[in-house]
Parts: C-alpha cells; structure tokens; sequence
C-alpha cells in the first residue's frame, strides 16, 4: 500500500474516532445524532463547502481557501464557519501565490462513518520532481472540533498536469468495505484512486483534448446495478482535433479498471447532474449549458438546435431495466413553456446544475443556474430556476416545465440584481436546518465587485432566504477580488 494510501487512511481513521470534545458553532443546539451526507463537523445538521481558489492566503494572491459554513436551525450561513487553507495545522503544502487551493470542492463521507471528509483541488500546486503547476487534490478530515488531520490524495505526474481542476467522489466498485473512490480531473486527464480492501492502485479513466478546461465530473447508478457509475465531459475545438464527448463509465472487476459504456458524441457541455427525474428508480442524467461543438449535426446531441439557445438543457433517462440508457430524451430552455425568461445569447442557462427532491413528490428536481442572464439591462446579473420532475420527467407530455426562477431583484430575496454579479454561477442542495426539506444555495462570485457571497434559499423558496459572504463570515478580505460562491459543495 502506498505512502499516499496510508495517510489518507490514517486521516479518515482519526476523523471516525473523534467522539469527544464537541464544540458547537455560534448559535446552534444539540441535535440528536442524524445520518448526514456532508456534515464535516459531526453536530447532525449539512454543512456548505464554499472554494475560494481566488482568495488570498497570507498576502498571496490566488492561494485559495475553502470555508466550510456550518449548518444549524436557522439554516447555513447563521451559525458561523471555518476556514480551511494549505496554512490551517496538519493540511498539507504552503499557501504559495496561484496554487487555487480550493478550485474544486467535494463535502462527502468517504468512509461511512457519518462524518464527512473534505476534497480539495490545488491545481496550480508546484510539486518537488514532479514540476510546476502538476497539481494535487488534498483531503482534510472532519471532525466534531473543526478540521481534522489532512492528507494528499494524489498528486500530478508532470508540469501542467493540474490535477485538481476538478474532483468527484462515489462507491465505484461496490466493496463490503462501503469506502468511496475518489476521482481526479486534471488538464487533459481524468484518473480515479481505488481502494479495494488494504489494496490502492491509480487508474486512468481517460486521456484526451479537452481543450484546457477542467472535465466535467458527476457520478450516478446508470446502468441499475446498484453501484455509482462515472459520468465525465469534456470538450475542445480546433487543433490538434475537435472532440466533444460525454461519456459514462463503470468499474469491470475482472480488468481492475474503468470500462466506458455509453456515449453521446458532439455535445460540449459545462455542467452534468444525475438524478431521478420521472421517479422511475432510475438515474436520469442532465447536461447543462449543451451546444454542439462539431459541425456534422448528425444526432443533434443536445437536442433541437433552437434549445440550445441562450444555454439549452438536455436530458437523457434510464431506461427500464434491461434497456438501453438514455434513449429517451427531453431538451428545454428558457423558450420551453413553463421556465419564466427568454433564451438570449449569453444566458449560460444550465451553467450550474444541482438535484434535490425539494417539493418531495419522490422525484428528483433540477436547479440550474444562468450565471449570463440579463435582468433588464443589467447584462451577467444571474439568476437560478427550480425545475420540478414529473411522471415524464422534467417535462410533462405537452413538453411544459413546472419552474420558478430566483435572482436579486425577485420579492424577499435579499440585494439588488446589477450588472456581473453572475448569481447562479454555483448551485447546491442540502438538507441544512434538519427539517426533512431541501434548501438551495446559490453563488455569486461578482457580488460587491467581485467579493462574492452566497444565496441560501430555503427549501427552494424567496421566502426567509438570506445572503452571507466574507464580510458577513468574519473572513479575511482584501481588496482583490476574492469570488467567493464557485464552487459549492453540500451533498
């Protein structure tokens, strides 16, 4: 077993034990004890894990941070937070100007005992032998007194390899042992670490162009065999090819590796969600902000090209058991009757994406942010829907959305929509009051030039919805912009 393995065991490990010492945030009670997907300091309520790979660290730039918000029953935001740096004790590295500590966040239990581990993306990590910009993702254990011991979980191979850019964590193999594999994107790359038993190994999922993006990662049981599949995204234009794909992938126990599956071939796409949709027991897969990138238009793989207007969403559902995924399909935009707007160049509708049963009908809904959107002649103000499945999906069989939409100028919720403040650019759900209903976030990174601040919306409602930031945090802020509200993490 690895160096790496053994640190990120001993993390865990140390994270499970601590029982003691409880120490509630500002303003909180005891609960009982709850089984809570994202709960980093153990008090049974959500907990919101915020990247701030723009903010500075000791005086250098764009070292990142991550604040964890605690939940509690007046929701996130009213119960203070923490903040988590390559400075905070037994994380490791040195805040060092660039490293985006923080690019990507994942708030998971990795190990099931009920306690959650956060994944942090350093891409911009300079690595001894390993050179500049190979980046690392880091894992910090939780705990009921704050962080816990951290550990790297794998680090880039080579200058530029970014490792980090993005990161996803899901129970690929089905061990007996319940722990998560943890998977990597970096530039132009796409790598999981697999724990199976006392054994660890690093394999690649994909290698390809991707045009300097980050891949797009989420994770779901498409294929109904009851374990997490692998969802991956990813698109580039021009030399040294054009290539846009989404492709799924599953763990074969045989090879000891990931094995592709489906693809949808063509679609560029900037976010993905799984989720049931129709209710059917099967995870649905949603591609946000699709276009089509090569020029063939032979299966219009986000669907009818005036949906993809403004940002189209595209939808592909599992089908019934024995079927073949996703050959039913539903595409909307802001055009579609029932989704309040007008799809415009630039809305980027579908940005963002997120899943909660919100109105808790026993299907999933969709949040989707457009972080492009226009309210009145404020251009990049933002704003998020809540798109509610159905018996048919997100779409009813007269190919009518049932929605609302949110930005800062909708009645009771806090600010004033103007011009860059990109609201929606992140969107997230979590349970974070512990009253049995989801509440959304939303992000906006371009809030108070720049600074950023969060939207929480609870359960996906104007009302009682409330805004926190830096500012309002107690967190440090200097004058540069920090961004804070890309990305979230809370499920």
């Amino acid at each position: 077993m690895s160096h790496r393995c053994r640190i990120l065991r001993y993390a865990i490990a140390v994270a499970a034990a601590v029982t003691a010492g409880l120490v509630l945030p500002p303003g909180a009670t005891a609960a009982a004890p709850r089984t809570v997907a994202s709960d980093f300091n153990g008090d049974g309520y959500t907990d919101l894990a915020v990247g701030v790979p723009d903010g500075t660290v000791g005086g250098r730039a764009e070292a990142g941070y991550v604040n964890v918000v605690w939940g509690g029953p007046k929701g996130v935001g009213a119960h203070g937070s923490v903040r988590v740096t390559q400075a905070t004790p037994e994380v490791p590295g040195t805040p060092e100007a660039g490293d985006r500590f923080g690019a990507s966040v994942a708030l998971t239990d990795l190990s099931g005992d009920g306690v959650a581990e956060l994944l942090a993306g350093v891409p911009g990590e300079d690595v001894t032998d390993r050179g500049t910009d190979a980046g690392m993702v880091i894992a910090v254990g939780g705990s009921k007194n704050g962080p816990g011991p951290g550990s790297t979980v794998l680090t880039g191979p080579s200058p530029s390899a970014a490792y980090g850019m993005s990161v996803a964590a899901a129970d690929l193999t089905g061990g007996s042992d319940g722990n998560k594999e943890i998977v990597i994107g970096g530039r132009d790359k796409v790598v999981a670490r697999v724990i199976q038993g006392e054994d660890s190994m690093v394999t690649t999922v994909v290698t390809a162009p991707m045009g300097g993006r980050a891949p797009v990662l989420a994770t779901g049981d498409f294929d109904r065999d009851g374990r997490a599949d692998l969802a991956v995204a990813y698109w580039t234009a021009g030399a040294p090819s054009t290539q846009s794909h989404v492709r799924l992938w599953k763990w074969d126990t045989d090879e000891s590796a990931m094995a592709n599956f489906w693809n949808t071939d063509n679609a560029g796409v900037t976010a993905l969600a799984s989720g049931d949709f129709d209710g059917d027991g099967g995870e649905d897969l949603a591609l946000g902000e699709c276009r089509e990138i090569a020029d063939e238009n032979i299966d219009d793989p986000c669907g009818p090209e005036r949906l993809a207007k403004g940002g189209g969403i595209h939808i592909h559902y599992a089908s019934p058991t024995g079927g073949s995924f996703g050959s039913r399909t539903q595409t909307l935009n802001q055009d579609t009757a029932g989704v309040p707007g007008v799809a415009e160049d630039g809305d980027r509708f579908g940005a963002a994406l997120a899943v909660a049963d919100v109105n808790r009908d026993g299907r999933d809904d969709l949040v989707a942010g457009a972080p492009g959107e226009a309210i009145g002649s404020r251009t990049g103000a933002g704003a998020a829907w809540l798109l509610n499945g159905g018996a048919k999906g997100l779409l009813d069989a007269r190919g009518t959305a049932t929605s609302v939409t949110w930005n800062q100028d909708t009645p009771r919720v806090p600010g004033v929509a103007e011009a860059g403040d990109a609201f929606g650019a992140a969107v997230a759900t979590g349970d974070h009051n512990a009253d049995g209903v989801p509440d959304v976030t939303a992000g906006s990174p371009g809030e108070n030039a720049s600074l950023g601040a969060v939207w929480l919306l609870p359960r996906g409602s104007a009302g009682g919805s409330a805004a926190f930031s830096p500012r309002t945090l107690g967190l440090p802020y200097p004058t540069t912009a920090q961004k804070y509200g890309k990305p979230l993490s809370s499920r």
